[in-house]
């Protein structure tokens, strides 16, 4: 299914960057955007988790450095069935995870470093179970190149905000239909952005909750992770792009209203009450 889902948010990306392309540049621009849609697409299946990784400035690091999170790592994926993944880590306080990668035997777990310093060991195996269970159920891949094509689309916004602004001041190149269309996409783009994320379901973070309490064999260890991680995101969230949001654990852009409306995350009190249920 997740293989599906890729597919079509690749054709996805494809038509709008074609659509574009036709409107400034005509059947030209058009063919010219169709050629860049299928770079573009091959970089996102390909490259997006190291993209993501680079994005967030995260490091590899290695067992001398942080043994326990190692072993941690290696005990859950021997669980999961899976290969163990690569451990990298991020410098930034605020405490949260995620899994990326495109397949179990090219994913990678990243952790913040405030998470290792707030949670215990029994947390953080809880944490680290979650993120074993997106990668065996491959969601890292949905989610991963859904970042990357999110990010081009606000990219392709940007762009094309700055030449209807540019168009917009130039007597020579003024076109009343052109620029209509553009702004049309400045708007459409970040909007089209928004549907792409909501192509993840909320119901994936409750079976990774779920699949991650049997990896671990401790539901409530993970259920307290989470009330710890919602409150630290609460309290100061995380400056990530929007269109990354999903893949970390805990939701980093707190509880404001935009957040909640258009959150890829399900209600934090459920998550919570679901595993504690299953302890």
């Amino acid at each position: 299914m997740n293989y599906m889902k890729t597919a079509l948010l690749l054709v996805f990306l494809t038509l709008l960057l074609v659509w574009v392309g036709g409107i400034i540049g005509g059947a030209q621009g058009a063919f010219i955007a169709f050629i860049f849609s299928l770079g573009l697409n091959g970089v996102s299946y390909w490259y997006s988790d190291k993209i993501v990784l680079k994005l967030y400035n995260a490091r590899e690091v290695s067992r001398e450095q942080y043994a326990r999170l190692y072993d941690i790592v290696e005990e859950l994926a021997a669980n999961a069935g899976i290969p163990a993944p690569k451990v990298y880590m991020t410098e930034t306080g605020m405490p949260n995870a995620f899994a990326t990668g495109r397949d179990p035997q090219n994913a990678a777990v990243c952790v913040t470093k405030g998470i290792v310093d707030l949670l215990s060991d029994d947390e953080i195996r809880g944490v680290i179970s979650h993120e074993m269970a997106h990668i065996r159920n491959r969601d890292t891949l949905i989610m991963t190149v859904t970042a990357a094509l999110a990010s081009a689309v606000m990219m392709i916004a940007y762009m094309a905000r700055w030449a209807a602004i540019l168009g917009g001041f130039s007597r020579d190149r003024r076109d009343s239909g052109n620029l209509i269309a553009l702004i049309a996409i400045s708007i459409i783009a970040p909007l089209a952005a928004l549907l792409i994320q909501l192509a993840i379901s909320r119901s994936r973070e409750y079976a990774a909750d779920a699949a991650g309490a049997g990896i671990s064999h401790a539901p409530g260890a993970l259920a307290d992770a989470l009330g710890k991680l919602q409150e630290a995101a609460t309290r100061r969230p995380l400056e990530v792009a929007p269109q990354t949001a999903h893949l970390f654990i805990v939701s980093p852009l707190g509880r404001n209203f935009v957040a909640n409306l258009f959150s890829t995350h399900p209600p934090m009190e459920e998550r919570v009450k679901r595993l504690r249920s299953m302890a």
